[in-house]
């Protein structure tokens, strides 16, 4: 069989789809350094995000297209350009970050924080330049979680430089103010420093900014959504009933909002044993599941109750960074790549994200 061409295998990988976005990925654009060297063909693929959960599958299909043609060796390298998904006048507040994602919670103890945090850090290990700001001021627990420490220092512009960990820039009026000393203030002044954190707060360029909520409907979500477009949010819960009536009080606040849900995260689903594998399913079963089903939204996933995860998050280490991930962890990671996923999507065709007037 003669050596393919160039032109034959652009003409395959025509067939080659994206599987989130459509279209195939020579229209996209997506092929690039492509050469063709006899029976052996390499090429880059730029993904829409670093964080795709689809590359095996996209790799598998090109190896597919091109095997008729005799192609013996195919080397696939990845790349990925995030696109926006909020509108251009963001950047009169935060120019260089592209997609905000709210992590939200009708109430306290779900672990809210706990999936901000590993849901930033699993993001940044798969390549991606994120952020996270800790919008709950009066109970800030990131810089703890994700096991950073200092004060942030002003750059030569006068910006506030946050500060670094995992790969995670990192802001958080924890960082200001004494150890120990409770934060007791009025709504006002809670919508102030979120807003200063994000006019004032040198995040640079940023894929992800995600942004940790404090629980409930207040101030905070209020003072995000009027400040700035939100590309979507997250909710998460557990499966017992009183966070589910929780989370719908949520759920409705951001539909007023005009504020894009991206899916529900159902934490603590299930205990497994670690020596005899049965799940006991302390907090109820299939809540998360049938709430999602309910309200039409997306189960992003369902994260069992890990001993690895208090244990990481006290001593600063995110479950999805530890050597060793458990459950917990894989599960985090893929709902990572989903969120990831879900952005590209709203990136390609969605409209402008609306804001409160």
């Amino acid at each position: 069989m003669t050596s393919p061409t160039e032109t034959a295998v652009l003409d395959a990988l025509r067939t080659v789809r994206e599987p989130e976005l459509g279209g195939d990925l020579v229209s996209r654009n997506m092929v690039r350094d492509l050469v063709v060297d006899g029976s052996r063909v390499a090429m880059t693929i730029d993904l829409t995000t670093p964080a795709c959960p689809l590359k095996d599958e996209i790799e598998a299909d090109v190896r597919r297209a091109l095997a008729p043609l005799g192609v013996e060796t195919v080397q696939v390298d990845w790349s990925a350009t995030v696109r926006r998904s909020t509108p251009t006048q963001s950047a009169e507040l935060i120019p260089g970050v592209k997609n905000i994602i709210a992590v939200a919670s009708g109430k306290g103890g779900v672990g809210k924080s706990t999936v901000s945090v590993n849901l930033a850090t699993a993001l940044a290990l798969d390549g991606a330049s994120v952020g996270l700001l800790d919008a709950d001021i009066t109970g800030p627990n990131i810089p703890q979680m994700l096991g950073v420490e200092g004060q942030p220092k002003a750059t030569p512009a006068g910006k506030i430089e946050p500060l670094a960990r995992h790969g995670v820039k990192v802001i958080s009026i924890a960082f200001f103010v004494p150890e120990g000393q409770p934060i007791v203030w009025r709504g006002p002044l809670v919508g102030g420093a979120i807003q200063q954190f994000l006019r004032d707060v040198d995040w640079g360029d940023l894929d992800y900014l995600v942004v940790d909520l404090p629980p409930g409907t207040s101030d905070a979500q209020l003072t995000l959504a009027q400040s700035v477009p939100i590309s979507g949010s997250v909710l998460v819960t557990t499966p017992q009933d009183v966070a589910l009536s929780d989370v719908a009080k949520a759920l409705s606040m951001f539909e007023r909002m005009n504020v894009p849900v991206i899916g529900l995260v159902e934490n603590m689903s299930a205990f497994v044993c670690p020596h005899c594998g049965e799940a006991t399913e302390i907090f109820g079963r299939g809540g998360g599941e049938r709430f999602a089903r309910e309200h039409d939204l997306e189960l992003l996933g369902q994260v069992p109750i890990d001993v690895t995860v208090r244990q990481g998050g006290d001593a600063g280490i995110p479950a999805v960074a530890q050597r060793e991930p458990g459950p917990a962890a894989q599960a985090m990671q893929r709902i990572a790549r989903t969120v990831a996923a879900r952005m590209s999507v709203r990136a390609e065709s969605s409209g402008p994200v609306l804001t409160v007037s």
